[in-house]
């Protein structure tokens, strides 16, 4: 054999390996990846078709709110997707690095390490991902709640539960603004929207008003709204008078409640607002100006 040859098959890979390197570790690799994209996307379409499910049953049912049943049901189902699609690929990963040639027990020593650095590192992850378990499990919120969470730092956060996964927690408040909370970080979730909901309605009085007056007019809004075709859908029992809240040096406070549908304590209170509005300037009773104190210049001035 002359030289030529000798160096063509020293440079040239033999053409068996090259079909043992394609059938044993590229062609596996790609089927694992194919695979976990795969599985990733029919886990996303099985979810958007049980969500889509529960979202039916509630538009074509005559409840004006979603029961709490279906709000769980919401929430656990996009946590058993965010388990499932972090499952599906931690196991591609680990067929891949398999296929790949590289012992399983060589690695075991570092991932014990790397598994220590991130323990110490990744204690808010674990947190979050501990607070979100117990989050669902208790049923404290879910999907459609209107919530306040207190968190760490004295800050709030409160709307509406538009997203719930193990990790964070996403609202959409009023202004349409997403914000996104980790579940670790709440120290207390105060949830608006939970079997029913109370609208409170406060009325500044002067002193001098005849109480005897407003009280039956106010109990006559009360009856009003209950019979009102509209209202009556949303109210649970009869708006109640609870009397003077509060005393001020020219004003009371008088304070009127009502039980309402989840959720809805906001538009009950904003159509009460406006019918107490309209009949006490028809019985010519003036509601109390709310006078703001304003500090001296020379007391909020730095010196």
């Amino acid at each position: 054999m002359t030289s030529s040859a000798l160096l063509a098959n020293s440079i040239l890979p033999d053409v068996t390996g090259w079909r043992l390197l394609m059938f044993e570790r590229v062609l596996p690799i790609m089927l694992w990846i194919l695979a976990a994209v795969l599985a990733n996307r029919f886990v996303n379409w099985f979810s958007a078709r049980v969500t889509m499910r529960i979202d039916a049953q509630f538009k074509n049912s005559d409840s004006l709110v979603r029961s709490e049943s279906a709000k769980h049901q919401h929430a656990l189902i996009q946590v058993i997707s965010w388990v499932a699609i972090a499952a599906i690929y931690l196991f591609a990963a680990y067929q891949i690095v398999k296929a790949l040639g590289v012992p399983i027990n060589a690695l075991v020593a570092p991932a014990t390490v790397i598994g220590a650095a991130l323990g110490f590192g990744a204690q808010r992850v674990v947190q979050d991902l501990l607070a979100g378990f117990f989050l669902i499990t208790e049923r404290q919120y879910g999907f459609g709640d209107v919530v306040n969470l207190s968190l760490t730092g004295g800050s709030e956060a409160e709307g509406t539960v538009s997203d719930v996964t193990l990790r964070v927690t996403k609202l959409r408040n009023t202004d349409g603004e997403v914000i996104t909370v980790p579940n670790g970080q709440i120290v207390k979730a105060t949830n608006l929207s939970k079997d029913w909901a109370r609208a409170v309605v406060d009325i500044p009085l002067p002193k001098t008003v005849d109480m005897g007056k407003v009280n039956t007019l106010l109990h006559r809004v009360g009856e009003r709204a209950y019979h009102d075709p509209k209202m009556s859908t949303l109210l649970l029992d009869e708006p109640t008078l609870m009397g003077i809240e509060s005393i001020d040096l020219d004003r009371v406070n008088l304070r009127m409640v009502a039980r309402t549908l989840p959720g809805k304590q906001f538009e009950v209170g904003r159509n009460l607002r406006e019918r107490i509005v309209r009949s006490l300037a028809t019985a010519g009773i003036d509601v109390a100006p709310v006078t703001d104190t304003v500090e001296d210049e020379e007391e909020v001035t730095p010196q």
